[in-house]
């Protein structure tokens, strides 16, 4: 035996020395010297042991022929190995085992792999593996399980793969293979789960051979750019539970054969060209839970025999469906999700739906249905979503609605409802959507709304609502948008209104609303559009509205407003702007006398400026010196103005020094890294002159401190007004949340991409957090404004991929993983070279530890633009969301456009961007500030943006993927850029696929 070995180990790079770790031992260490492991991961293979039993990853069996126990197994997953395959794992002569998903595996995978002789299983899946798959590997005659998903191979599948003798799983998901998908695969007989989605083959047909697989139970052909009809000879496969064929070119009738498929569980044909109607004899499908033929050209009424089928998720949406829906729907046991949206049904809904079967999901717009909202809908306590717009649904709303407490999400706009809305309707606790726009509703909204704990989106537009909007409205903390126009609300706005600080979007025009409006607008600090234009408001226009930083917005014409007009208006980026026919007075301020603002003030009698239409008594004035006499008087004022606040700012100056001074002692320091100052340098410099932006989580102050080092400080401010101590220079507003979530994440981790946190300063009342000092602000401000030339495109480029790191970091390296929850391009810092920061972790979450999936949020956080579909329509978040949002940031760094824009319509930038590649081409995006040399480049980038905003979330790269894909648009090692992620769960029975509804 040790003559046998001998030579051997003459092969092997030299070890250092032991007397006591057996040869397997000596193979696991040549494996982990060949291999970079920045982590550690393998600091437990060491040579104290005498076998590698006990190392991570390792299992071991005893050997049938001696005493000495043998590697069966080798499992480490998610360890950030890199380097090229290491064949020495191939002289573990028992080795049945290997995984080493998602590492950095690198370069090809090497010929000589066929020598794992007992290799059972195989997993190399989420790596970095290139080139072609080696023709040798079905030389494994024991091979069963066979997983290459989300790698970079490339070429055709090997001709040699149809000759595998034992191979149940092969899972060649999201790689790079071309040609057409081959007929000989047809020839693995032993197959049970063949999976090659998300990979750019030529367009070619599905091969009739694969009807031979009669083992098969699991088939996922999703975006293989298939074409043509589905093959009869599927019909064969007796034994399949999961056929999937989405998102191809597929065209033609569902085969009839389809209906032979007696053991299966699923069936998914989304988003093809498929049409005619659904097959006859589908009533054999005992066993079918999930049938999803969405987005098809398919015609004809729903089958009857269809509703009498165990289904648990029923997808026929965006189709030309006629008729009426059966009646015997209602009569389905397990039925929970229903979507039938788009088609051209009618009829009435059968009144017992729900009765019988957990509804969670029913999705019915944009059909042509009658009659009244079945009351049984909420029957089981389950239903979640209510979905019904664009129909001509008629009656009131049930009242066993009211009492539905599961309801999350509501759309019942654009129908023909009337009566009263249930008051248990407007406080169901768990809605953050509710949408009853254009329909006939009356009645007020109740006071019961105060127990609407997380509605975030109060949509009542186009009714015949009426009375006052009570005070209980200010309950709604989570409240984002508040739509209310054309109703016949009156009484004045609730004082409450202000204390809605998430509000972005509050319109309630062309309603009788009176009186003045509440004191304390500039608490919503997150307003974007205020319109209360055609009521009866009057008094004066607050000045706070001149601090509603973002607001771009405002419409308050056809009111009584008096008094001259707020001289902070002029401060405000407005995309729209009206005050037109009210009784305003008095100069126009400088700013506002241009020709482009003259409809925005006409019907102001009393308003005077040098435009047409303004002020036409001007001309009455009798003299010019009576003019120069008052202009002197005004400039003597001016300057008897300006000496008095200089005396007065070195009195106060003194004055908060001194104060300083006594409060010293209440301050709290907590510091994350060793620090050249104190608090009270700090404490000395926050003055508004050193105010450097102000956001809806807080002031931003930068601080220059004695040893020339500058800092950034933010001091928040949140739901309640407290004034802070030590001689703060205002009052702040604290946000007890925002402030621990910065701190608890900041305060633990470190990375080059994520802006440093150096410290945190607390009293009881008043918060603030000290960070690195960025010297060219954030993206959005530089891309967005005149200083956006600076951004060549290798800058922005550079840009991307170190916020994507920081983003790849918080995802992959920490530990539980961290969501930023607001991604955006101004959470994206640069310093003096450009480099980005990742900041702003206010609203960060940690992810579900349990592996359960996506958390469910208690409401909407992020900002317009940048929130993923899912997450806006289903509040369930995790590292997809982030990934949604990051792609929006490189399309705005490829289109240098705004990710919300008027000129988009009802568009955002990601819809914008899709709809004109396809009507315009590529040269209609591209930022034309960035030079065309870079185009090749810049489109790459461009791409995975897309793959980043993809609909689907299971479709979106994750963030070290992407990180891995802009890497190598960076060196151009790999051009083709990679297409979309594929499904890494095969037997995946339990729940349907969730593709979402934007209906």
């Amino acid at each position: 035996m040790l003559l046998f070995l001998l030579p051997l180990l003459l092969l092997l790079p030299p070890l250092p020395t032991t007397l006591s770790l057996n040869q397997e031992g000596l193979y696991l260490q040549h494996f982990k010297l060949s291999l970079d492991d920045p982590d550690s991961a393998l600091d437990s293979w060491n040579d104290a042991d005498s076998t590698p039993c006990n190392w991570l990853g390792v299992k071991c069996d005893d050997a049938s022929s001696s005493s000495s126990p043998v590697v069966r197994s080798l499992d480490l997953p998610s360890a950030n190995l890199a380097g090229p395959f290491p064949t020495v794992l191939c002289r573990l002569p028992n080795l049945t085992h290997l995984s080493l998903y998602n590492n950095s595996i690198n370069s090809t995978l090497p010929p000589s792999l066929s020598t794992c002789q007992n290799l059972e299983h195989l997993d190399l899946s989420q790596n970095l593996l290139t080139g072609a798959l080696p023709a040798t590997l079905p030389d494994l005659p024991n091979l069963k399980y066979l997983d290459l998903t989300g790698n970079n191979f490339s070429g055709p599948i090997p001709d040699s793969f149809g000759r595998f003798q034992k191979l149940e799983v092969l899972s060649l998901v999201y790689n790079l293979f071309e040609g057409t998908i081959p007929p000989f695969l047809g020839d693995i007989s032993t197959l049970k789960m063949l999976n090659l989605s998300y990979n750019p083959f030529l367009p070619g047909r599905i091969p009739a051979e694969l009807g031979n697989l009669t083992n098969l139970e699991v088939l996922w052909l999703t975006e293989c750019n298939l074409v043509g009809e589905i093959p009869d000879s599927l019909g064969r496969l007796k034994n399949l539970k999961d056929l999937d064929l989405a998102i191809n070119g597929l065209t033609g009738r569902i085969p009839p054969s389809l209906s032979e498929l007696t053991s299966v569980v699923q069936i998914e044909l989304y988003n093809n060209s498929l049409t005619g109607k659904l097959p006859p004899g589908m009533s054999k499908l005992t066993r079918l839970r999930l049938l999803d033929a969405s987005m098809n050209q398919l015609s004809g009424p729903i089958p009857d025999e269809l509703c009498r089928l165990p289904l648990e998720s029923l997808n026929l949406y965006e189709n030309n469906f006629e008729g009426s829906v059966p009646a015997s729907i209602a009569n389905s046991p397990n039925l929970y999700e229903l979507r039938l949206f788009r088609n051209k049904l009618s009829g009435e809904l059968p009144q017992n739906l729900g009765k019988n079967s957990p509804l969670k999901w029913l999705d019915v717009s944009s059909n042509q249905f009658t009659g009244t909202i079945p009351a049984s809908l909420c029957e089981k306590r389950q239903m979640e979503e209510l979905l019904m717009i664009h129909n001509e649904f008629s009656g009131g709303i049930p009242a066993t609605l009211g009492e539905c407490q599961s309801l999350t999400r509501i759309r019942l706009g654009h129908n023909r409802l009337s009566g009263e809305v249930p008051a248990g309707f407007w406080g169901l606790p768990r809605v953050y959507l509710m949408e009853l726009v254009e329909n006939e509703l009356s009645g007020a909204i109740s006071k019961t709304i105060a127990g609407a704990t997380n509605l975030s989106l109060l949509i009542v537009a186009k009714n015949k609502f009426s009375g006052q909007i009570p005070e209980e409205i200010g309950w709604v903390e989570n409240l984002m948008e508040f739509s209310g126009g054309e109703n016949k609300f009156n009484g004045p706005l609730p004082e409450s209104i202000v204390r809605l600080g998430q509000l972005g979007t509050l319109d309630l025009h062309s309603n009788e609303i009176s009186g003045e409006l509440p004191i304390g607008i500039q608490s919503w600090a997150k307003l974007n559009e205020l319109n209360l234009a055609s009521n009866q408001l009057s008094g004066k226009i607050p000045d706070g509205i001149g601090n509603l930083s973002v607001l771009n917005y405002l419409d308050l014409s056809g009111n009584r407003f008096s008094g001259k007009i707020p001289f902070g208006l002029q401060n405000m980026k407005l995309n729209v702007f009206n005050l037109s026919n009210n009784r305003l007075s008095g100069e126009l301020p400088p700013l506002f006398a241009k020709e482009i603002y003259r409809s925005s003030f006409l019907g102001n009698p009393g308003l005077c400026g040098d435009l047409d239409g303004l002020c036409d008594g001007r001309a009455e004035v009798k003299s010019q010196g009576y003019l120069w006499l008052l202009r002197c008087i005004f400039i003597l004022s001016g300057l008897v103005f300006v000496v008095g606040v200089v005396w007065f700012y070195l009195k106060y100056k003194n004055f908060k020094k001194a104060n300083r001074t006594i409060d010293k002692s209440k301050w709290t320091l907590m510091s994350f890294h060793k620090l050249g100052f104190s608090e009270y340098e700090i404490l000395d410099c926050l003055d508004e002159d050193n105010v450097i932006g102000s956001g809806a989580s807080g002031k931003v102050y930068k601080v220059m401190l004695s040893s020339g080092e500058v800092v950034a400080v933010k001091k928040l401010w949140g739901g309640k007004v407290q004034e802070c101590e030590a001689g703060d220079v205002e009052k702040g507003w604290v946000q007890d949340d925002g402030f621990e979530a910065e701190v608890e994440t900041l305060g633990r981790i470190r990375h080059k991409n994520i802006v440093k946190l150096w410290c945190c300063c607390t009293t009881r009342d008043c918060k603030l957090l000290v960070y690195e000092y960025m010297q060219n602000g954030s993206l959005g401000d530089m891309l967005h404004s005149i200083k956006g030339g600076l951004l060549d495109w290798p800058t922005r480029f550079k840009i991307a991929l170190d916020a994507a790191e920081g983003l790849s970091y918080l995802h992959h390296d920490c530990v539980p993983a961290i969501v930023h929850r607001d991604v955006k391009s101004n959470n994206i810092l640069l310093d003096g070279d450009f480099g980005a920061r990742v900041a702003d972790f206010g609203v960060a979450k940690v992810v579900d530890v349990t592996g359960k999936g996506p958390q469910s949020m208690s409401g909407i956080t992020g900002s317009c633009g940048y929130i993923a579909p899912e997450y806006a329509y289903t509040l369930r978040v995790n590292e997809k969301s982030d990934i949604y949002s990051f792609g929006v940031v490189i399309l705005e760094l490829v289109t240098g456009r705004l990710p919300v824009d008027p000129e988009f319509g009802e568009k955002d930038l990601v819809k914008w961007v899709c709809t004109a590649l396809d009507q315009k081409g590529v040269d209609s995006v591209v930022d034309p500030k960035l030079e065309s040399c870079y185009k090749e480049e810049v489109c790459k980038v461009l791409n995975i943006g897309l793959l980043c905003t993809s609909p689907l979330p299971i479709n979106r790269p994750s963030m070290r993927r992407v990180v891995k894909l802009l890497q190598e648009v960076g060196t151009e090692k790999h051009p083709q850029a990679a297409k979309k992620e594929g499904k890494l769960s095969p037997y995946y029975y339990e729940d349907a696929s969730d593709h979402g509804s934007v209906a």
